[in-house]
């Protein structure tokens, strides 16, 4: 009995360890089943997350760039036109000053006593013609009554006739003594900020001192000279000629923010041959001093307006092999994403790109929705889940 019964267990454990090993067997290969099941279908079931954007119809402009300067319409270094010390200076410095407004005051009286000696001259010289001039009147009486020799009454003629010029000098340098008495308060020639004082009250000024004693900027209007490629050239003189006036922007450095509105004002009249590019001139009335002199900026040029144009932001654009033919040259493609939420790449031309923005031609009506971010994990036909991007502000003056 012992026996059987050591023999029927080893029986019995040699069949549950069969068992054991089948249905372990069994529960891999239905494990490795759920598992293929669930690689492709699942994935294929999985959306993408996009960013998205509409296609917009509107009017948009078409605009050249170039790097400008700004610069003053009319610089002028006030110097005295009389030597003399300075005795007051009657500005501040970096203030608004008018035309004819008092800068400085030479030292006047040295003119003064110019004057009064002139004066004096002038006075003596007309007594003596006074005099003349009756000595003439009683020359003349006494020729008619053959008293005296013609000769003595066409010199007295003579002397008279010298005294009436010395009179018209006396005169002059009366007027030479008054002018410099003028010139000794030294005016603003033109409205415009004055800069930094360039010598002091008590010294001595000359006219030929080279610095002067301030420079004045007239910054209302003011000009930005900037220069576009030469190519660019024939589309600003159609417009210039049709008579149209072409506005200009002024941007910051960064071509980020608009600091002023101004018009084209001129064309250089030839090409700098060493870059291929040609000076432009735009004037900006300026009126709270956004520009100041020798400013860089970036000066952007309307040339045309496209009406009607489809607008999609310049991230929606790919460029790679055409769809048709994987291996051919580089197009420009879209993904569009459809009613069902999934992409499909359409082929668009592209007209021109401004900063965030690309006009496009053909392949896109309004409305169409692009995807502008996530484009790199995209395959035509995947599913996609849609977030729009916040609606950007339009650029100001466009």
């Amino acid at each position: 009995m012992t026996g059987w019964s050591a023999r029927g267990w080893w029986k019995w454990a040699l069949g549950a360890a069969c068992a054991a090993l089948v249905g372990s067997a069994a529960l891999s290969k239905a494990a490795s089943g759920r598992a293929d099941v669930s690689g492709p279908a699942a994935s294929s079931a999985i959306s993408i997350p996009v960013v998205a954007a509409h296609a917009r119809v509107a009017d948009k402009g078409v605009y050249l760039t170039g790097l400008g300067t700004v610069t003053a319409l009319r610089t002028v270094t006030v110097r005295t036109q009389v030597d003399g010390q300075l005795v007051t200076v009657a500005f501040k410095e970096g203030q608004l000053v008018r035309a004819g407004e008092l800068l400085a005051q030479i030292d006047p009286r040295p003119f003064q006593v110019q004057l009064e000696q002139a004066e004096g001259q002038l006075a003596r010289d007309a007594a003596t013609l006074n005099n003349a001039r009756v000595d003439l009147r009683r020359y003349q009486a006494l020729v008619e009554q053959d008293a005296v020799p013609k000769q003595q009454l066409d010199t007295q003629v003579s002397t008279v006739q010298q005294l009436e010029a010395t009179l018209k000098s006396d005169q002059a340098q009366i007027d030479s003594a008054r002018l410099n008495l003028t010139y000794a308060r030294v005016t603003s020639p033109l409205t415009g900020r004055i800069g930094l004082r360039l010598v002091d009250p008590g010294n001595i000024v000359h006219t030929t001192d080279a610095n002067g004693i301030a420079v004045i900027t007239e910054r209302q209007p003011i000009a930005v000279v900037f220069t576009i490629p030469q190519d660019s050239l024939p589309a600003v003189q159609k417009q210039m000629t049709a008579g149209h006036q072409l506005a200009v922007d002024a941007y910051d450095r960064a071509l980020e923010t608009k600091l002023a509105s101004g018009i084209l004002s001129a064309i250089d009249s030839q090409i700098d041959p060493a870059t291929g590019t040609i000076k432009l001139k735009a004037t900006f009335a300026n009126g709270h001093d956004e520009l100041f002199p020798n400013q860089f900026v970036n000066a952007q040029l309307m040339v045309d307006t496209v009406r009607n144009a489809v607008i999609v932001p310049a991230a929606a654009i790919q460029r790679g092999p055409g769809l048709s033919l994987p291996t051919g040259p580089q197009k420009t493609f879209v993904y569009v994403v459809t009613a069902a939420n999934v992409v499909e790449a359409r082929d668009v031309t592209v007209s021109f790109t401004d900063r965030d923005e690309t006009v496009v031609s053909s392949g896109l009506a309004a409305g169409d929705v692009v995807v502008t971010d996530g484009v790199e994990r995209l395959q035509p036909g995947a599913s996609v889940a849609v977030r729009f991007a916040e609606a950007s502000s339009a650029r100001g003056g466009q």
